[in-house]
């Protein structure tokens, strides 16, 4: 699959998508607390997604059974809401796709349920801020290499381990595209990165090693370890200045 460049017809659908998947996640956000099923907030997700006219992305997706993924503590990603109640003191890693008119966004993020211990705390803020530091090279001329170095760098400064096996990627007409954006890497190197190129940035970090598997459910990612995972993720349009953020994190309500 070759890298694509949103015309500005794309980009605008893209945008539309991306405010509805923001509000979807500030719905959860306010909604996650000690007690809720995660299947209740799929259906949460689902019911605002479709009054918005858009689809979930995940739903059917390669045979996927539900509208977001709910990962809890040791789980990495692709949690499959099953009615499992979230209990204090637990983490919860909710990712959400919205299909809208033909193009996908992509966004995801950490909560804690309750009170939470200050290590587990800082680990969910060091994600975003890997984030962060990942946005800022995103721009036209830079390669995608610098993405990950600077993910890498926020990552290990704090001592986390970096998820290897799962990248970010590029997402438009397809939920997966290329390029992938790897969470580690060397700066200078890989694709050069363009005006009108649609990314997923996503970092996702452990409390211990890097090392996963896969649930016999055939979707759920956890780590070997069973140490914690945070994760967080944002569709990014890359533009000639500062990437423009498409799902709008300043939406979401914590």
């Amino acid at each position: 699959m070759a890298i694509t460049i949103k015309s500005s017809r794309e980009i605008e659908i893209m945008r539309r998508s991306g405010a509805i998947l923001a509000e979807v996640h500030a719905l959860l956000a306010s909604a996650v607390r000690p007690g809720i099923i995660t299947d209740d907030l799929d259906q949460l997700a689902h019911d605002l997604i479709t009054e918005r006219g858009a689809k979930p992305s995940f739903l059917g997706h390669q045979g996927f059974p539900k509208s977001i993924c709910t990962s809890v503590d040791s789980e990495v990603v692709h949690g499959i809401p099953n009615g499992q109640h979230l209990l204090p003191g637990q983490i919860a890693s909710i990712d959400v796709g919205v299909l809208l008119d033909g193009y996908h966004t992509d966004g995801a993020f950490t909560l804690a349920v309750g009170e939470i211990d200050d290590d587990v705390r800082a680990l969910i803020e060091v994600t975003e801020r890997a984030f962060d530091a990942g946005r800022e090279k995103a721009v036209a001329g830079n390669r995608v290499g610098d993405i990950s170095a600077a993910i890498q760098a926020q990552a290990e400064s704090a001592g986390y381990g970096i998820v290897r096996d799962l990248t970010g990627h590029g997402v438009g007409r397809q939920l997966w595209e290329d390029p992938q954006v790897p969470n580690y890497g060397v700066a200078g190197t890989g694709p050069v990165l363009r005006a009108g190129m649609t990314i997923a940035i996503e970092p996702m970090l452990t409390l211990g090693g890097e090392e996963t598997y896969v649930y016999p459910d055939g979707w759920t990612i956890a780590t070997v370890d069973e140490s914690l995972a945070a994760h967080y993720e944002h569709t990014l349009l890359i533009t000639n200045g500062d990437p423009e953020i498409l799902t709008k994190p300043g939406l979401i309500v914590v």
